[in-house]
């Protein structure tokens, strides 16, 4: 079964080679083995590929991840970054930080506070910081399967490379409070491989009727004790990006990452 869902992986590596990157969608994350035992443990991910010929691209990411957990708490944090370039011209420019906090109220129910940052040249954005502070709910909570729902309140601030029209204005940075809705899981599907999902959604206070939303999700298969390979999925979709930007993108990235117990 392992060397079944390595070879879909694989097969799905030399798919994304061909695929051109998005500019707003992150790379999906490998995820750090979580263990209730106040330890910190961390995965290190690199996905990269090169072609050339009729064709000539080549792309790289790097992403980490880190998460230190107890009975009572968990703390994370997590980055990434993604250089991509097609026939000699730079496709995708984008670096990403964040770190959340969850505290356990009871059994079922959490509160928490989340930051994130993130810099995308090509998307015309210089930077970004979302900063959110909520409560969520344990819908799901076996060995196998996590499931939380959770929701709360946000607030955006956006400065970008070059003026653009937002919200009717030209602007060169633009700043809102925003709900903060969201869900995710993780699924253990056997002893080597494990799946993850996870989306958000900002709607806009301060201009109803605009949102932000977010989906990402990731497949890993174990090679070994300390190596895993890895699929991911993310998507960006933004109602009022600006004159000439597309609302959606789209970004699949593959490949290895190295855990830290």
């Amino acid at each position: 079964m392992n060397n079944f869902f390595a070879l879909g992986l694989m097969s799905i590596a030399a798919f994304a080679s061909s695929v051109a990157q998005a500019q707003t969608a992150a790379p999906a994350t490998p995820t750090a083995t979580l263990k209730t035992d106040g330890k910190l443990r961390a995965a290190l991910g690199l996905g990269a590929s090169f072609s050339s010929g009729n064709s000539r691209t080549s792309n790289v990411s790097l992403t980490a991840h880190g998460v230190r957990a107890t009975e009572q708490d968990k703390a994370t944090v997590y980055g990434s970054a993604l250089y991509a370039r097609a026939a000699g011209v730079t496709s995708a420019e984008q670096l990403r930080a964040g770190g959340r906090y969850d505290y356990n109220l009871g059994t079922d129910t959490f509160a928490f506070g989340t930051a994130d940052l993130e810099r995308d040249k090509l998307a015309n954005l210089s930077l970004r910081g979302v900063f959110g502070v909520g409560a969520g709910l344990h819908v799901i909570k076996t060995p196998a399967t996590t499931f939380d729902v959770y929701g709360g309140l946000a607030y955006n601030a956006d400065k970008y490379v070059a003026a653009t029209v937002i919200d009717g204005q030209s602007r060169s940075s633009y700043g809102y409070a925003a709900l903060l809705l969201g869900e995710e899981s993780q699924h253990r599907l056997s002893d080597t491989t494990s799946a993850w999902q996870r989306l958000t959604v900002y709607p806009n206070l301060r201009n109803r009727g605009e949102f932000r939303a977010s989906f990402a999700s990731g497949l890993s298969v174990a090679m070994s004790s300390m190596m895993n390979l890895n699929v991911g999925l993310g998507y960006a979709f933004n109602s009022d990006p600006g004159v000439g930007r597309k609302k959606g993108d789209t970004l699949l990235t593959t490949g290895v990452s190295v855990k830290f117990d």
